[in-house]
């Protein structure tokens, strides 16, 4: 760094030491006039600016760089993440469908059971109110046979008809039920 120091005071001072010369003014040619001097200075300030901020610009643009490249690689991996979720969620909707056809499917096979059981329950219940009705049935024909046989035999007797024969009995029983 020292070395660096020194170049640099040398590079200023020396062409000034040696340039200061006190000659009179001569008439200005392109070879006598200070122009190669001018143009000289300007390139030791132009070595100087680029000494003193090549190294900076140099770090701005490669992290600027590297930045933009970072950057790049979150969105590529960001983008290919969200392709992979497509991809998954067109996979999910897929085996969702296939569910849903199969969900259909079930509903219509239980439907179909569900509704032959009640058939067979209705059927059952069926058969069961007709032997009701035809014991209901047959116990109001018992109970109008007794009515009639109470009837017959409570009235159909009287003290006068005690002397009834078999003949008489049989005629009576067979009119009332008739």
């Amino acid at each position: 760094m020292r070395i660096k120091n020194m170049a640099l005071i040398a590079t200023v001072l020396v062409p000034s030491l040696v340039l200061a010369s006190g000659v009179e003014h001569h008439d200005v040619t392109m070879f006598n006039s200070d122009f190669f001097y001018r143009v000289l200075n300007f390139s030791i300030f132009a070595g100087l600016l680029y000494y003193l901020l090549a190294n900076p610009i140099k770090a701005f643009f490669t992290g600027r760089t590297e930045g933009i490249a970072n950057q790049l690689k979150e969105i590529e991996e960001k983008l290919e993440a969200s392709k992979q979720e497509r991809l998954d969620a067109e996979k999910n909707l897929v085996k969702a469908e296939e569910k849903a056809k199969e969900i259909v499917a079930d509903a219509g096979n239980e439907a179909k059971i569900l509704s032959a059981n009640i058939a067979e329950k209705n059927d059952t219940a069926l058969i069961a109110l007709a032997k009701q009705a035809e014991e209901k049935q047959a116990l109001e024909v018992k109970k109008a046979t007794r009515e009639t046989i109470d009837n017959l035999l409570n009235d159909g007797f009287g003290n006068d008809d005690i002397t009834v024969d078999e003949s008489k009995v049989v005629s009576l029983i067979s009119k009332k039920v008739a």
